[in-house]
């Protein structure tokens, strides 16, 4: 009886997902291959730069409002639903809210990496500009059901 308990409870953790929060390193970012996905927004991309392999994904708008329904339908684009990924912010204030709604409540694997752009720049990694140039972005809107990265367009 023991072990039935034991056995269901062991496996009943892998049905749950997850929220693991770790410090953003510049190590991490260039040599991990788990997906990240940057929920800032496109003018945060434009002012202080992207990670060259993320995806960019805004959570919250330019007024810090947001729809869960359409966000998760293209994160769902981007990841399955059991594929452990990382999120990212400016200073992870908004990934500690997001990895938390959709670890705990929507049942995503989420990293959340604490300290965001900020101390990725400060520790010294070196950002890849977002395109400035209107007819780069609509070409990149118009070809993706997310806003993807120009650097980056592997899809899922």
């Amino acid at each position: 009886m023991k072990k039935s308990v034991f056995g269901l409870l062991f496996f009943a953790t892998f049905l749950v997902a997850e929220v693991i929060n770790l410090p953003v390193t510049v190590d991490f970012v260039k040599s991990n291959k788990m997906k990240i996905i940057d929920i800032r927004t496109e003018s945060e991309w434009r002012e202080m730069g992207i990670i060259s392999n993320a995806h960019l994904l805004t959570f919250f708008d330019e007024e810090s409002q947001y729809n869960i329904k359409k966000f998760t339908k293209k994160l769902d684009q981007i990841v399955d639903k059991d594929e452990q990924f990382a999120i990212v912010c400016n200073t992870s204030s908004r990934t500690k809210l997001v990895s938390n709604l959709l670890g705990n409540k929507l049942n995503y694997h989420v990293v959340n990496l604490l300290g965001g752009m900020e101390k990725l720049i400060k520790d010294g990694y070196k950002v890849a500009s977002y395109p400035n140039d209107e007819a780069t972005v609509k070409s990149i809107e118009l070809n993706s059901t997310t806003t993807q990265n120009p650097l980056n367009s592997t899809p899922k």
